[in-house]
């Protein structure tokens, strides 16, 4: 069978989406900004999320094929072609192994290598799945935000961000909703803003 590229194996994962209804997905308590950002769907556009997601898969597909024992430690968010990696590894030659199988991926431009070194318990995943979720609901019911142009992940109560905001203001916004969530500790953010080639890091 010939291998999908990563446009046609993102495109067939939308026209999956696509047979649920939008309103099960979004509920009907959403901010006039998030829903903007629904129907334009993402600043990257249809073409753009399609091969995105078909590199997300082409990741965790190489990373299965080396050691199936990375996808449980590691994840992976992809935007613009830009891989967000983060999780909790207990070696230096693991994270290495996983930016290199990264990296070898059509379609890659960048590898933001935030896996961190340590362990990690069941209780810190609870607890960080908990802050990711509340920050995802936090800046989705502002209007002011376009919720849907965000990736969000969280480990050991460090937020890390990736996608594009409209401007710094907006990106502002999600930061504070992010300080203000209990047990985070510190934010990482990838953020670019919109038309600019600037990436907004904040460390805090």
């Amino acid at each position: 069978m010939t291998p999908l590229s990563p446009l046609r194996a993102g495109a067939l994962v939308l026209a999956l989406l696509g047979t649920v209804p939008l309103s099960a997905c979004i509920g009907p308590a959403i901010g006039a900004g998030a829903a903007a950002g629904v129907a334009a769907y993402q600043e990257r556009g249809i073409k753009g999320a399609a091969e995105d997601l078909g590199i997300k898969a082409a990741v965790f597909n190489k990373w299965l094929k080396h050691d199936h024992a990375l996808l449980t430690q590691i994840g992976a968010e992809v935007y613009g072609g830009r891989v967000l990696l983060t999780g909790v590894v207990d070696s230096e030659k693991t994270r290495s192994v996983a930016v290199r199988l990264t990296w070898s991926v059509e379609g890659v431009k960048e590898v933001l290598n935030e896996i961190q070194l340590g362990q990690s318990g069941v209780v810190d995943f609870a607890r960080d799945s908990w802050v990711t979720a509340q920050l995802h609901s936090d800046i989705t019911l502002d209007e002011r935000i376009y919720a849907i142009n965000y990736a969000i992940e969280t480990v050991n109560r460090v937020i890390y961000l990736v996608g594009v905001a409209q401007d710094q203001a907006e990106l502002d916004r999600v930061v504070a909703y992010a300080r203000n969530i209990k047990y985070v500790r510190k934010i990482i953010s990838h953020v670019r803003l919109k038309d600019t080639a600037k990436t907004s890091r904040e460390v805090g």
